[in-house]
Parts: C-alpha cells; structure tokens; sequence
C-alpha cells in the first residue's frame, strides 16, 4: 500500500528546518565574519603599522613653520660648547737660530660655550627655507684650564702664509719682502693671548696690504684670528631642503650663498653640496647609510660611516657615524681624493692632511685630526711635546637617532695646521725648514639634548613597536578564537539539525503507521 504525505506535513518540515537555519546563520556567520574582519586587520598591523608610523614621523620631522620641530631647528634647545687647546711654542729663538727640533706645550682647555639660532628665515616656493646663522660665543673660565688671556707664543700665519706664498714669486719681490718685514720688525713667531689668537688682533702687514694690495685681492678684514668674524651674525645664506615636499632630502643643503656646488675642486662629485650642517639628516638611518655633512671651514663634504650602537642620556640608542680612517688619506691610499689636488698631484697634502688653502685666501692652512690622529706618525714626532693620538679623544664622530635623523651627541674634533715653506732670500724665514706647524685643535659639540626631546625620541622609538605588538596579539587572539567557535558551534548546530530532521521524519512515519492501522481496523 503506498503512503501519501500531507502537503500540510510537507509545509511543517521545511518552516521547521528554514527556521533553524536562517536563526542560526544571523548568529553565527556573523561572528565569522567579525572574526576573519580581526585576522584581517592583524594582517594589516603586521605588514603596514610601521609603513603609517613612518607617514607620521615624515610628517612631524618636516620644517613646518608653526610646528615644535621648527621651533627646535630655528632656535635649538642646547648649549653647545667648543673646548680649544693651543700648541705653545717653548723654544722659538732656539729653533729659529741653530735649527733645534720645535718644542710645544699644549695649553688647555679653553672653553666657550654657544648660542645657536636661525635668523632672516625666508621660505621658498620650491620647498626650501633659506636663512643666517647667528652664533654668540661666551667664553667659561670656570670650565676652562685659564683665562683666555693667558699668553701663548704660536706661528705668525700671516707672516709665514706670505713668505710660503712667495717661494715660486720673482727673487726681487722677496728680498722687497724681507725689507718690509724688517721695517716692520715682523717676526716669525707672535706672542698673543689665546683670546686674540680666535677673535684677531691687529697685523701689521695685513694693515698694509689694505693700502698696497689691488681691491680685488684684498682680504676682507683687517686683523687676524682663527675665529676673527665668527661672534655673531653669518654672512652666509645657506639654503636647506625643508622635508615638506620630500622628507629624504629634509636638512640638505640647496644651496649656500646662491651657488649649488663649490668652485675649488677637480670633479662635479667634490664640488657637490649635499650635506647637512650636522645636526639633522633625513630620517629613517639604517647602518648601510653615508651621512654628509658640510661646513665652510672643512671646505668640502665630509662622509661619516656607521661604526657601531650607542646609547645616550636618557636611554635614547642611537647609531655613532664617524669618517672613514681614509677621508685625509694621500692619493695613493685613497684615489679618489685626486679630485682635492687642485694643481695635481705635486700639490696634494701629506697623508692625514687636507689642503684648505683654497678656501683660506691661498694660505697653506692644513687641516687634521687632533693630534694627527689617522695621519703619518712623522708628522707629529716632527714636533716634540705632543701625545700620541688617542681615539676617544681625537676622533670626530656624530651619534644620531636613526627613526628621526637628529643628532643626538656630537665631538667636531679638528687641528689647523700651516704649512711653512723654507724661503732662502726671506732672512726672517732662512732658517725656517718645510714642516707642518700645529697651531691648535679644538672640540665642539653637545652631550645631550633637553629632556622633551629625548621624551618624545623615546616615546616614537619605544611605544609604537609595543603597540604593534598588542594590537597584532589583540587582532589574531580574538580573531582566532572567534573563529574556532563559530566553526565549532556551526558543525555542533549542524549535527543537531540533521539528529533534529531525522527524528522528524520518524515521528511522521510512526503517525502514519499508526493511522494506517486504525483505519484497517474500521473498514473490517
């Protein structure tokens, strides 16, 4: 006998079934897709968290006018000071009359502290800022070994940058030379105090020059120091990228005095410009980075090298970059500083030396390292009473904070030396052999940075990896677990549909059954 189902039974199954699994499919696919919403966003934070912090560093590092880091650059925060020690010379008259090894005290320190601030800021369309620097020194005779009055007996440079000047001149022109400096009872060495030695004093054959030397040649002062111009306002108008429209030229220089490249040099290379002033560089530093930095006075870009890891006041790390021991080296150690021989080879400096002649209206200045440090030995055992160089004393090195590109310590360490040619028709000089004269070195720099700086270093070095961290552990744990439950409970709800549908069905043909026999029952 064949069995009919009801439609009416039919419509029951499947409101039943439609009921379990739209209630179950709201609830439950809904939080699985919450859950691969989380593993997403994990994903995200994994790949990209650090791409947006680094948006938001470029962003605050840039020189926005208004903004705290403008503020920072524009009038920095610290106190830098610059720490002198002068070479006196102990036995002039011996060593002018009988040809005796120069002897020298190094004096020292003499320390003065300094004021930095930007000043007539213009900012330009093609998203430069161009200004003056403004330095004011004061000397600090409590940190200091002596007053800066304290006498010394050094090389008169002037004296001795004219004679060296006059080697290859025309024979007749020395000897009128030798009559002059007689006249003028110039001597080869001056007695000066340490404050005149930096910021000048009175010279005899510069004040003549004024009159007899043409216009275009004439220096532009009138006395001589190594710091002689340098208390006050800069002449120069330096031009520097403001990181606004590209943050990987933030800090360097466009262009200083108007010009975009030096004129000294042999190669568009040593001629370039682009380096920073020191105390900023682009962010985001890895350890394979050259940093360039450029100062008139070094009169070319000097490259400093990573050398290792440190750590400065306030727990701020920061990565330490100092020149390679071969940027003074001589051509056959270093070839590519052929480009820094202007007339070839024969006019290249001695090893450890840099030629600034150049830069230095043609006196034979030569830059070092204090000490000589990195230099042939000869040169300092050419001159009795100097130490053997010391690295953590003599080396020059910038420790900077690698995310934001600021300088956190620095030590400009740096000897001027002249370069004295012996002149045999200059009697005052006749004597006077070929050497490298150490005239003094000097160390400036900062220990640290004020501690809303370092703060706010710490808080973008340290607390956005944290935060990763917790977001990704948040996202992938609460995704995750999410997830397993909604799997869980859909093949457990699953399962449960399925017992419920077949009970179902039995129920059905059990009452059918059943009807059947009743109504077998009735027809008999």
């Amino acid at each position: 006998m064949t069995i009919v189902k009801s439609p009416k039974m039919n419509g029951q199954q499947h409101k039943l079934c439609t009921k379990l699994s739209s209630a179950y499919l709201r609830k439950w696919w809904f939080t699985i897709a919450v859950s691969v919403l989380l593993l997403i966003l994990g994903i995200l934070v994994v790949c990209y968290f650090f791409t947006l912090i680094n948006a938001v560093v470029d962003y605050q590092v840039a020189l926005r006018p208004g903004g705290q880091t403008y503020g920072w650059w524009a009038k920095p925060p610290v106190e830098p000071k610059i720490s002198v020690y002068v070479y006196n010379v102990t036995n002039a008259n011996e060593f002018l009359s009988n040809g005796s090894k120069p002897i020298v005290n190094e004096v020292g320190p003499y320390v003065y502290t300094e004021s930095w601030e930007k000043v007539n800021i213009v900012k330009n369309e093609n998203g430069t800022l161009s200004y003056n620097v403004r330095k004011i020194y004061v000397f600090r005779e409590e940190l200091s070994a002596g007053s800066d009055d304290d006498v010394v007996i050094v090389p008169n440079i002037p004296m001795l940058s004219a004679t060296s000047q006059s080697k290859h001149a025309a024979r007749f022109l020395r000897l009128a030379m030798a009559s002059i400096m007689d006249i003028l009872k110039i001597k080869p060495f001056v007695q000066v105090s340490v404050g005149q030695l930096l910021w000048g004093y009175e010279d005899p054959l510069l004040k003549l020059a004024k009159d007899v030397v043409p216009k275009e040649q004439k220096l532009p002062y009138e006395e001589f120091g190594l710091m002689y111009g340098k208390n006050g306002t800069s002449p120069d108008r330096v031009t520097i990228f403001s990181g606004v429209e590209d943050v990987t030229k933030f800090g360097i220089i466009d262009k200083y005095n108007g010009k975009s490249h030096l004129p000294h040099w042999l190669s568009e290379e040593c001629n370039t410009l682009n380096g920073t002033d020191g105390s900023i560089f682009p962010p985001h530093i890895d350890e394979q980075r050259i940093l360039y930095i450029y100062d008139k006075d070094l009169c070319r870009l000097m490259p400093l090298h990573f050398e290792k890891e440190v750590e400065t006041k306030g727990g701020v790390k920061g990565f330490r970059f100092s020149p390679p021991t071969n940027v003074f080296a001589d051509v056959e150690r270093n070839p590519g500083n052929m480009c820094f021989c202007p007339a070839g080879q024969p006019s290249c400096a001695p090893n450890g030396l840099f030629n600034v002649s150049l830069c230095q209206y043609d006196s034979p200045v030569m830059l070092s390292f204090p000490h000589f440090y990195l230099a042939d030995d000869s040169l300092r055992t050419a001159i009795e009473g100097i130490s053997p160089p010391e690295k953590e004393k003599h080396q020059l090195f910038i420790d900077v904070q690698p995310v934001m590109g600021t300088t956190l310590r620095a030590r400009a360490r740096v000897q001027i030396n002249l370069a004295v040619s012996q002149v045999f028709d200059i009697k005052q000089v006749a004597n006077f052999p070929d050497i490298i004269f150490p005239i003094l070195w000097f160390e400036e720099g900062i220990d640290y940075l004020p501690d809303e700086i370092t703060d706010l270093m710490n808080f973008a070095t340290t607390v956005p990896p944290k935060i990763r961290v917790i977001l990704t552990i948040i996202f992938f744990a609460i995704g995750a677990l999410l997830l397993l439950i909604s799997v869980f409970c859909l093949i457990r709800n699953s399962h449960r549909q399925s017992t419920l549908h077949l009970e179902g069905n039995n129920y059905l043909a059990t009452a059918q059954i059943d009807m059947q026999k009743k109504m077998a029952k009735e027809r008999y």
